[in-house]
């Protein structure tokens, strides 16, 4: 059950406030700052008085939570909280301490992706494949097909192509920043190869993660980003506002296969990037379709971000087995989905874009972005894979009686 109740709060404000509440089933703008609140756990309740002072201070169960102005209200668990606002002013000083009660939500939230909001991926081998662009498909349609694929449980790879390609997604609650523990955890399908054990290489094609707070309460991930910190960030071979741009194949250029042929257009995908670096992405014999997405009418697709080193190596020495070496952690499709721990992440991690650390309650929208520039010969382009993604403080949902 959910109400509010709109009693006697309003007779103390000099003027009205202003009250937002993030969970979509309260009415998002009341007249007041209420005497008390009825709201489910993992959902935000936005207060914004109108009244105005020196200071601020937000206080929940007697403990200083915040001194800004505004103040949303989230809690993990359920439970009966007293909240306080006292504006610090010597002309109009004001305080006044209400009560939040956070229940069970109606309907259970699921722990897995519930929302894609953005699919932009760099062009790759994969691309118009997973998933499968069909004549006619518009952005939107293609959106949904990777909100298809992984959502839920449904646990359909998804490629976000070469360098920067992203996707963003959420659940159908806020993720909780719970201190000390792992958050959120992502599948991709990287694999160990056999012949260095010791070393954690195979298939490891590293995506940076990013998070964000809806801090504006519009269920749209548009305020500030966020990158979690993985093993590589503060290494002196990981480039930072790095940004690339990739051009749409030349219908006139020339068709030049290697001498192998195991590539057969060498001078395919053409890509320039803020280092001065210029390249080409291949197209190889093992995917014919077109690497640059379809549905994209631009000529050119840039992104920027991160740039992780390169962790590539032929150990054949003469281009026939490629080993890409896992980084130890923080990054997704790095390690085998078996290893729970290393493709878990903490919202902690956190950092603003001059690396410095950052403290959320949590996050709404989660970005992953294939974080190498990197070409490994007949094996193509480094792109990061994933499945599914789960909340790890949302139980699973129990199984049927056998």
């Amino acid at each position: 059950m959910k109400k509010t109740d709109f009693t006697s709060a309003a007779s103390l404000l000099m003027a009205a406030p202003l009250l937002c509440c993030c969970e979509r089933e309260i009415p998002m703008v009341n007249l007041g700052i209420d005497d008390v609140y009825y709201i489910s756990r993992m959902q935000k309740l936005d207060l914004r008085p109108a009244l105005t002072g020196e200071r601020y201070e937000w206080y929940v169960d007697g403990a200083c939570v915040s001194q800004d102005k505004d103040y949303i209200f989230l809690a993990a668990e359920e439970g009966d909280y007293r909240v306080e606002l006292k504006i610090i002013d010597p002309d109009t000083p004001f305080d006044f301490a209400f009560d939040v009660h956070v229940l069970h939500e109606e309907i259970e939230y699921s722990p897995y992706i519930a929302t894609v909001y953005e699919y932009c991926p760099a062009p790759g081998q994969f691309i118009n494949e997973m998933p499968r662009y069909e004549e006619g498909d518009t952005y939107a349609s293609i959106l949904q097909k990777a909100e298809e694929s992984i959502s839920g449980t449904n646990d359909i790879m998804i490629s976000l192509g070469g360098y920067g390609g992203y996707v963003t997604f959420g659940f159908d609650h806020t993720v909780i920043n719970v201190p000390g523990e792992y958050d959120f955890r992502i599948w991709g399908n990287c694999f160990y190869e056999l012949l260095q054990p010791d070393r954690k290489g195979g298939s490891a094609e590293p995506g940076i993660v990013m998070v964000s707070y809806d801090t504006n309460c519009n269920g749209l991930p548009d305020d500030e980003w966020y990158e979690l910190a993985g093993s590589e960030y503060y290494s002196p071979a990981t480039l930072h506002s790095y940004s690339i741009t990739y051009r749409r194949p030349d219908p006139d250029r020339e068709i030049i296969a290697d001498d192998d042929n195991s590539l057969s257009d060498i001078l395919y995908i053409g890509w320039s990037d803020s280092c001065g670096e210029e390249g080409y992405m291949a197209k190889n014999i093992f995917h014919s379709q077109d690497y640059f997405p379809k549905w994209v009418a631009a000529d050119e697709l840039s992104f920027s971000g991160t740039r992780l080193p390169a962790n590539g190596e032929d150990i054949s020495g003469y281009g026939g087995y490629y080993v890409l070496y896992s980084f130890s952690w923080g990054y997704v499709d790095n390690h085998p989905n078996e290893y729970a721990d290393l493709n878990s992440f903490d919202i902690s991690w956190a950092v603003d874009s001059e690396g410095r650390r950052v403290s959320l309650p949590g996050a709404d929208f989660i970005r992953v972005y294939t974080g190498v520039n990197q070409y490994c010969g007949w094996l193509g382009e480094t792109s990061t894979e994933l499945s599914r993604a789960q909340d790890l403080h949302v139980k699973l949902p129990a199984l049927p009686d056998p």
